[in-house]
């Protein structure tokens, strides 16, 4: 699915309530968060590396649609909390349905073609689904707790499409624990981040920490033999990232840079994971 109400947490910002009759709909059906989007992509692509099936290609269009439907009901949420019916409104509610709808169809389009169990994969994230959501209901995505769950949920498709495609479960779930990982060092990184360029007291220990505890994990699961050795090079990777980005030598940097630059992170961490698993290393 890690800051303020009021920030974002990978560089993007809510859209604001428009004042127009006529309402732009990528501002209604994308969300802005230019790093959610790695969130997204990295889990579904790596999943779809492990192992490569029909049903694990409609699994990952279930978790784009699912992804894609957070927005505009957070946008309709926030509507009716207000008490107020903006032009946007009626078509966050209009993307939302169809977004869902599509969701649910993929799964069941996944479920009615060739493929292994996926289900524990997708049960064991629905609780921290379910917290995203009830954090949108509330107005409180956008802090720690929803949008870390949101995240964490996104990554367990990995889980799900490579379950689906005939692999092991402890590789999946493996595969799976490092993006979650990989997700939650990003979002308390990005948080601490912008805190501290915006002169805010923002104590960088929390994020160095789970920075650290990532790297061990990826050491013994690479021990384990269930995942890459190349996992634990991406893991030093963002720990030295962090290190100098929540350091006093930190260069100046906007949250959409920042959003920029976890993308590129993200995406350096996802080929580093795919060949390790392709080649063994």
């Amino acid at each position: 699915m890690q800051r303020s109400s009021n920030e974002s947490t990978l560089g993007g910002r809510p859209a604001p309530a428009p004042s127009a009759s006529v309402v732009a709909w990528k501002a209604v059906a994308l969300p802005s968060e230019h790093g959610g989007w790695g969130l997204l992509v990295e889990p579904a692509v790596l999943g779809l590396v492990l192992a490569p099936s029909v049903a694990g290609g409609c699994l990952a269009l279930a978790a784009l649609f699912a992804f894609l439907s957070r927005h505009p009901l957070r946008l309709a949420l926030m509507d009716r909390r207000r008490g107020v019916r903006y032009p946007r409104t009626a078509l966050a509610e209009l993307f939302w349905l169809a977004f869902a709808a599509a969701t649910a169809l993929s799964l069941a389009a996944a479920l009615t073609l060739p493929h292994e169990p996926f289900w524990p994969a997708l049960a064991a994230a629905a609780p921290l689904a379910l917290v995203a959501l009830a954090g949108d209901a509330l107005g409180r995505g956008r802090e720690a707790l929803p949008e870390g769950a949101g995240a964490v949920a996104l990554s367990a498709s990995t889980a799900a499409i490579a379950l689906a495609g005939g692999r092991p479960a402890a590789v999946a779930v493996a595969a799976s624990a490092l993006l979650a990982l990989r997700a939650l060092t990003s979002v308390l990184y990005v948080r601490a981040r912008i805190r501290l360029d915006r002169g805010i007291p923002a104590g960088p220990g929390a994020a160095l920490l789970a920075h650290g505890v990532a790297l061990a994990v990826a050491l013994l699961l690479a021990g384990a033999r269930v995942a890459p050795w190349l996992g634990v090079l991406a893991f030093a990777t963002l720990l030295a990232r962090a290190a100098r980005g929540l350091s006093r030598r930190r260069p100046a940097m906007r949250p959409q840079q920042l959003g920029f630059q976890e993308l590129a992170y993200g995406l350096l961490t996802l080929v580093l994971l795919a060949i390790g698993y392709r080649a063994g290393a």
